[in-house]
């Protein structure tokens, strides 16, 4: 039985030892923020954050996490308030999605380090692949999410934490279905 903390929570798996993290993460537990992409690492959809460093879930297994820490997309912020959450969101990042958990937990990973990344240190730190081509917004809404956590600026054009999606809606036009 493998043994460690999955946002704040303790967990135990009774599954191989062997077994990559991130099934263990969206099979066993339902986290399915975590997203499967290539399954070689090279993408970063599946990355989650295991004791302050930004992790392909895919490349780790089970057994070499017993003891640590894995946050995942889900406890980042439940209520849309984490800072990333609010500027990708403000900065329109997302196309399809599909990426953008894990490029959210490789940044708050780096914004954690340094609330005022560079381009340089942006682009280390976020490796992970896009392929609708967010990456310009994608800089600015890190840079942006640094600002806020500084608190040398507040996001106004996002639904504030803890509203509804259907009072988002009315807040955001672009919420709103046609």
């Amino acid at each position: 039985m493998t043994k460690f903390t999955v946002n704040d929570r303790p967990v135990q798996y009774r599954m191989d030892p062997d077994t990559p993290l991130l099934w263990a993460l969206r099979d066993a537990s339902n986290l399915t923020g975590t997203k499967y992409g290539c399954g070689t690492g090279d993408c970063g959809a599946c990355t989650v954050d295991i004791d302050g460093e930004a992790v392909r879930s895919c490349q780790i297994s089970i057994g070499k996490t017993e003891g640590r820490f894995v946050t995942t997309i889900e406890a980042l912020s439940p209520d849309r308030g984490h800072p990333l959450q609010q500027a990708f969101a403000a900065e329109n990042v997302s196309q399809c999605g599909y990426c953008i958990p894990g490029m959210i937990m490789a940044a708050s990973v780096l914004l954690r380090r340094t609330s005022d990344p560079s381009d340089e240190e942006i682009d280390a730190a976020i490796t992970n692949i896009c392929r609708c081509g967010i990456y310009p917004r994608l800089r600015g809404a890190i840079q942006r999410a640094g600002r806020i956590m500084r608190g040398e600026e507040q996001v106004a054009a996002v639904p504030p934490p803890g509203i509804t999606p259907e009072d988002a809606a009315r807040t955001v036009p672009a919420l709103r279905r046609p």
